[in-house]
């Protein structure tokens, strides 16, 4: 069963809403503040934050403070997804979540204690998460199927410059954390301010509310679908792999790596994400063209996700300088193009047109999930390894495993 058709419904439907101009790069300013928090937060400023709070146990409170708080983001993602095409709109949630980012971060860095620094980031995700679900719809609602692997690209290169500037700010005020709190949460509000400002939509029929019964059996019905539950699986191994490393990036350079002499955790960090962020950004516009061109996303998807297991390979053979500087260039290669094309894909077998965003919420669990279970499960190779060597042979295993995992999807090539 083709199930690509049903989901251009809104964007190609002669009454349907028309693309609005300039999209591509509201898309991409919109995914750029998202991902600037998403890195500069957990990837730097709580890290930090965790560690002056207790040096001694850092590695298990920062895995129990990020699984803890992605169950939120699992939540709250597919939920804010339905609320909004429920409500027949997307700009009101990205404009509500970006708004409350800003007071969110500032409780953030203004608290103290595991416990404390817990309840805030598990709010800072849940208000993210609002934003995210409402802003990746746009897609599928806005976008002529003929441009999706442009759009991807727009929504994918947010990656690369957003985990960028993320880096930067983070590394800017690693020793003023709640400055940089605030900062990224200024960002997230003002992009999101541009967008709904700038973004014009027109209104989609709401949706009758369901009972809550069958609200919760209709978050699972699209993984009922053949091709979407493969897109699914594929997404879900890929991210877990790619977050139990990058979400310990920081601790990896202090205690894995070798770094020159002179060369702080902190300042390596902010070199390699540029370093990441232009081979993703190459991997991102290409792997977008050349899938629209030759209509073939299985292929790059797949081609990808290898990439990305060969780059973790890299720093498991070597703890060296050098290693982090390849991994990074080949990690970019290959999770850029990964990402663009994917999103893609997805975009292709979601099973309804109208239910779109609750749908691509569904498939954020994807992304949100395996950061649940990423922590935990990272915590423990390492401590049971008693390094990060086998923490990378593991998420090796789970990018090949992604990669396969997109093979029986009928509906695409």
């Amino acid at each position: 069963m083709a199930l690509s058709s049903p989901a251009t419904g809104t964007a190609d439907s002669p009454t349907g809403p028309r693309p609005t101009r300039g999209l591509l790069p509201l898309l991409l300013a919109g995914n750029t503040a998202m991902y600037a928090l998403y890195i500069g937060v957990p990837g730097m400023l709580l890290a930090l934050q965790i560690q002056a709070i207790d040096p001694a146990d850092k590695v298990a409170n920062f895995g129990l403070v990020s699984g803890i708080s992605a169950i939120f983001a699992t939540v709250f993602n597919p939920v804010a997804g339905a609320l909004s095409d429920r409500s027949g709109r997307r700009n009101p949630w990205i404009l509500a979540g970006g708004l409350l980012a800003l007071p969110v971060m500032l409780l953030l860095g203004s608290v103290h204690t595991i416990l404390l620094v817990t309840i805030a980031w598990c709010l800072g995700q849940a208000v993210m998460n609002i934003y995210q679900a409402a802003i990746t719809s746009v897609v599928p609602d806005r976008v002529p199927m003929a441009a999706r692997g442009k759009a991807s690209a727009a929504v994918g290169l947010g990656l690369p410059i957003g985990s960028t500037i993320g880096a930067l700010l983070g590394a800017a005020f690693s020793e003023h954390y709640r400055t940089g709190y605030l900062v990224l949460g200024a960002i997230v509000a003002a992009t999101a301010v541009l967008f709904t400002g700038c973004a014009r939509e027109e209104r989609m029929p709401p949706k009758a509310a369901l009972p809550v019964k069958e609200q919760i059996a209709a978050f699972g019905s699209a993984l009922k679908e053949h091709d979407f539950r493969w897109a699914f699986i594929g997404r879900a191994l890929l991210v877990l792999g790619y977050f139990a490393v990058a979400g310990f990036q920081l601790y990896i350079l202090k205690d894995h790596t070798d770094l020159p002499a002179g060369l702080s955790p902190e300042e390596a960090v902010a070199i390699l994400m540029p370093v990441n962020s232009v081979a993703m950004v190459v991997s991102t516009v290409l792997g977008g063209w050349l899938s629209d061109r030759f209509d073939r996303r299985k292929l790059f998807v797949g081609a990808s996700a290898v990439l990305a297991a060969v780059a973790l390979l890299i720093p498991a053979a070597s703890a060296s300088w050098t290693a982090m500087l390849a991994f990074s260039v080949v990690n970019g290669l290959g999770f850029g193009c990964y990402m663009a094309v994917d999103t893609a894909l997805v975009t292709m077998v979601l099973p309804k047109a109208e239910d779109a965003a609750r749908d691509m919420g569904v498939l954020n669990v994807a992304n949100a999930g395996p950061q649940i279970v990423a922590p935990f499960v990272a915590s423990l190779i390492v401590s049971l390894s008693g390094g990060y060597t086998a923490l990378f042979l593991v998420a090796a295993v789970l990018s090949v495993l992604g990669a396969l995992a997109v093979r029986p999807i009928r509906s695409v090539r």
